[in-house]
């Protein structure tokens, strides 16, 4: 198969999947090694195709929800327990959780993209950190960090607002 063969049949299945697909099954599927579909991503990302990186796989951007809003929210935590339980107190009010952004001195922006909109992804989520020897991308801003969220209405939005101030996730105001 040739590598444009293969490209076009990536993005088919992305596009019937409509959910995460791991690069290391698309590798073994398609007699290559994980890193010939790195490649493929990027090539397929600079052809302008919407495709992101998750914990879970690969996936295309969907477009929102004709009802949904998205809204920035900055927050601080210490822990995995309290990121599992601010991303709990996200998606239990309807938010799919897009993405977490940090400032990094150097580096500058920093995002991770996250696509977890239920429980079930939080606990697939907060399992593949604490299995794996990486860190939280918090953990170099001394657990402050941006969450970008899609909503379903401002009164969702206003709850997970509360429910954040609640339980201290929201840093102060000054």
């Amino acid at each position: 198969m040739s590598t444009a063969d293969r490209r076009r049949k990536i993005t088919e299945k992305l596009t019937e999947k409509g959910g995460p697909l791991k690069g290391g099954d698309l590798a073994v599927q398609f007699g290559v090694s994980r890193q010939v579909i790195v490649q493929d991503m990027a090539v397929l990302r600079a052809e302008g195709l919407q495709v992101v990186a998750t914990p879970r796989g690969y996936m295309l951007l969907s477009p929102l929800r004709p009802e949904g809003i998205v809204k920035t929210v900055v927050t601080r935590h210490g822990d995995y327990k309290s990121m599992e339980e601010e991303l709990r107190i996200m998606v239990n009010n309807g938010a799919r959780v897009l993405n977490v952004i940090v400032e990094h001195p150097v580096y500058g922006e920093i995002t991770g993209n996250l696509m977890i909109s239920t429980p079930e992804d939080v606990s697939r989520f907060m399992d593949n950190i604490t299995g794996s020897e990486g860190e939280p991308l918090s953990s170099l801003t001394g657990g402050v960090h941006l969450h970008t969220l899609e909503v379903r209405d401002e009164a969702s939005w206003k709850k997970i607002l509360r429910a954040l101030k609640e339980k201290n996730y929201l840093p102060d105001e000054k």
